[in-house]
């Protein structure tokens, strides 16, 4: 089947069935963080056990991507989305009978290995279904995904586990996976791909720098997303003495703003025809809203709450962009294992920063902590291939 014969219709449905999984990898993925207080009070463990149990999925993803995306390239991406979202359930399902930190951790660890199949097989659909001149916007909308993740996990997983217990939470990524496997087998259809002989098929990563700056660019820009992303309910309850409930529905409405923020921003390279001049705008962005924040923090003033919200939005936006750009350069027969060595490298960042942002506040503060984010966006700055990017086809 090819690009001609799906029409506009079809093509939508298939955006919206694979931003579905991606939203139900994320929930198995993010949900487990909004178990700990359970975990705690009920299994008796302690705060660092209970995160270490929380991030088992995180680790599962991490060994698994690049696997998947190879499977992608040889196989094709409706067999891997709807084999790995199934395995998501089934390892889901398993915890919500098994007993024990050591036991619930090792179905979340398969939870995420398989999770993981989503990752590079839902960008692939996007990008193979779409064309270039839409393909900004399609990706900016699936980007949304991860935060509708997080959102359905905290307002259900966490509730559920204080009333009913962790198997009944452990039910929202179980039901999650399993209709999306549905949805995708129904609806989503593999990219046409060209023959060898009529497009490059040698390893891009042999090429030229390209791949590997945008991946460098994209860890480098990881480090400011994550730290307001994990420090902004705890500052503004600490630091600005906001009530949990009227922090966390900021928190809540940054994540709307910032989905929001990726569609714009997809949706301006299709307009410009470039990801690379719209991610060079945005690492921009995100280096002068964290220096803001930091000033605005240290200088005590009221004005550091908008800014804050400003810095949600603008770290976010480049995700969307470095994701279509490493598919549309890797090709259809090298793209899934290259968006497995992008979200890998991101999520190895992402594991880094919490810990060594929060020594950070702990030694010198928040307005510290704040300006060192900034200064490692900056060092993204004039990695950003914008003089390598070839034209959009």
């Amino acid at each position: 089947m090819d690009t001609a014969a799906v029409g506009e219709t079809r093509r939508w449905a298939m955006l919206l069935a694979s931003t579905l999984a991606q939203a139900a990898s994320a929930t198995a993925l993010h949900g487990p963080a909004f178990l700990i207080p359970v975990l705690v009070r009920r299994l008796g463990l302690s705060l660092a056990e209970a995160g270490l149990v929380s991030a088992a999925p995180v680790v599962g993803v991490m060994l698994t991507l690049v696997a998947w995306g190879l499977l992608v390239d040889r196989r094709g991406e409706r067999l891997v989305l709807v084999t790995g979202l199934a395995l998501t359930a089934l390892a889901c399902l398993a915890g919500t009978v098994l007993h024990g930190a050591v036991a619930l951790s090792l179905a979340l660890f398969l939870a995420g290995a398989a999770a993981a199949s989503a990752n590079a097989a839902s960008g692939r659909v996007i990008a193979g279904w779409f064309p270039p001149h839409r393909r900004g916007l399609a990706m900016g909308i699936r980007q949304m995904a991860q935060p509708l993740g997080v959102g359905v996990a905290a307002v259900t997983m966490a509730v559920l586990a204080a009333d009913h217990g962790i198997g009944a939470a452990l039910w929202v990524p179980t039901a999650a996976a399993a209709a999306a496997a549905v949805l995708v087998a129904v609806v989503v259809v593999d990219p046409p791909r060209p023959s060898r002989r009529a497009v490059r098929a040698d390893n891009p990563y042999h090429r030229d720098r390209y791949l590997g700056r945008v991946h460098g660019v994209s860890m480098l820009l990881v480090v400011p997303q994550f730290v307001v992303w994990t420090y902004t309910l705890v500052w503004l309850v600490d630091d600005r003495g906001w009530s949990p409930g009227a922090a966390g529905a900021l928190v809540a409405l940054t994540q709307v703003a910032g989905a929001l923020g990726r569609i714009a921003v997809g949706h301006l390279s299709d307009r410009v025809g470039s990801r690379m001049r719209p991610l060079l705008w945005v690492a921009r962005g995100a280096v002068l809203a964290m220096l803001a924040l930091a000033l605005t923090t240290g200088l005590g003033w009221g004005l550091a709450v908008a800014v804050l919200v400003v810095a949600s939005v603008v770290t976010v936006a480049d995700n969307g962009l470095a994701f279509t750009a490493v598919a549309e350069r890797a090709g259809p027969f090298w793209s899934g294992r290259a968006l497995g060595v992008q979200n890998t490298g991101q999520f190895l960042v992402a594991a880094m920063v919490p810990p060594l942002a929060g020594l950070a506040v702990v030694h010198a503060g928040y307005a510290v902590a704040f300006a060192l984010a900034g200064a490692v966006a900056a060092a993204a700055l004039p990695l950003v291939p914008v003089r390598a990017e070839e034209r959009l086809t």
